[in-house]
């Protein structure tokens, strides 16, 4: 892809001194057109969708469903109403947790590498006598079927829930989704994805992957902050208990009870963040002009660099496999003898480099390790460069250099 020419886009990279974003595994640049898009529908249709039927209101309605299509096309869904509209992902991820019917001693069965947001709303359950059963990584962190597959067949009748990151955002690595879906169904389980580190940065088709529930947010996909969307199939959809309820959600409603409308309306309580919706249009309109195939690449380019750049130093360790390829974009580092909020402090301090320091809200990851400061991550996305890869790795060794008071570049 021309680098160069997608960079254009993004008004923090055309400036005169940019800084060197990678914490793109948190949060994309936008470019452009998506601030134009929602600075556009407060300036010229600020109303509401489905509601009223002036010109504005109507115009939104329209863009709410055209979206909504292009998130479904986006993911390979072939509904757009299975799409349902949410803050982010954790809220998704909520929905399905607190919207289904539990009974005493279902399984919900998970990896040791999940979010904070793919693991607490099955810890919640544990009141409702949910027993939550987490299958453990191998040593680089890849996914063990064999260990995925002996805890699915343990759990027997009782497993109900197989909820899976799809892409970690602690390490870049895959998890074989499809091949995990097909031992959960063999065994009778709903399959839930966290699809928040995939489908920024790689094509993704829900149907291919087999699965049934899939959560994703925009703000990592050079959308807006505060829109997210759920994909899940249409009879698990329709079962689940709106966790926003009123409003929109409702067919009818009196003092005896109500009666919930279908599909997406009953899930997407409450007025739509339509300003970010119109961010999400363009943003959608902005991918589909690339394929997402040659973003994973340029992102492996940009990683490859970081890694060999860094991985010589005394004391530093790279979480997850030791080839690049398979951590995607992530670059993220265990540091010895170092504090790594520091670290990234003065990455910012010494070169605008801009990276993440702490536990990326994978806590479980870190406590089973005995890990209290978690790690330095720095993630790319496709407008990062390879010079900027090389400029991270000479200010990280720089940095480590003059903290350790070595000579790491001769180590």
């Amino acid at each position: 892809m021309d680098v160069a020419a997608f960079r254009t886009q993004f008004p923090p990279l055309v400036v005169e001194d940019p800084v060197i974003y990678l914490d793109n595994a948190c949060m994309t640049l936008r470019p452009q057109c998506v601030i134009d898009a929602v600075q556009d529908y407060y300036a010229r249709s600020p109303s509401c969708a489905g509601r009223s039927v002036h010109r504005w209101g109507m115009s939104i309605s329209r863009m709410v469903s055209r979206t909504r299509r292009k998130l479904a096309d986006h993911i390979g869904a072939r509904e757009a109403r299975e799409v349902i509209f949410t803050p982010n992902a954790t809220h998704s991820i909520n929905q399905v947790a607190a919207g289904m019917d539990w009974q005493r001693g279902d399984v919900v069965i998970t990896s040791d590498r999940e979010h904070n947001s793919n693991l607490v709303p099955w810890l919640q359950l544990a009141g409702q006598g949910v027993d939550l059963r987490t299958v453990p990584s191998h040593a680089d962190n890849t996914f063990d079927m064999e260990a995925f597959e002996a805890a699915c067949a343990a759990a027997g009748d009782s497993l109900k829930m197989v909820s899976l990151v799809h892409v970690g955002n602690l390490d870049g690595v895959e998890i074989p989704i499809a091949a995990a879906t097909k031992v959960a169904h063999d065994h009778g389980a709903i399959v839930h994805v966290d699809g928040a580190q995939s489908v920024p940065h790689m094509p993704v088709d829900v149907e291919a992957l087999g699965c049934d529930l899939f959560s994703f947010s925009l703000h990592k996909m050079l959308g807006p902050t505060g829109v997210g969307a759920l994909w899940g199939r249409e009879e698990i959809l329709t079962s689940l208990e709106p966790i926003c309820a009123g409003g929109g959600t409702v067919e009818s409603a009196n003092a005896d009870g109500y009666t919930l409308r279908p599909i997406p309306d009953r899930l997407e309580g409450g007025l739509g963040h339509y300003a970010g919706i119109c961010g999400t249009e363009a943003a959608l309109d902005l991918l589909a002009q690339h394929d997402l195939s040659d973003f994973a690449e340029q992102e492996v380019r940009v990683n490859r660099i970081m890694s060999e750049g860094i991985r010589h130093l005394p004391g530093v360790e790279i979480i997850g496999p030791a080839d690049a390829s398979q951590r995607g974009g992530i670059c993220s580092i265990l540091l010895e003898n170092l504090d790594v909020q520091n670290v990234g402090i003065l990455m910012d301090e010494v070169n605008s480099v801009f990276v993440r320091s702490g536990l990326h809200c994978v806590n479980q990851w870190f406590d089973g390790r005995g890990i209290e400061q978690g790690s330095l991550r720095a993630s790319a996305y496709a407008y990062n460069t390879t010079e900027e890869a090389k400029c991270f790795a000479d200010t990280f060794c720089e940095i480590v250099d003059s903290l350790s008071g070595g000579d790491s570049h001769g180590s």
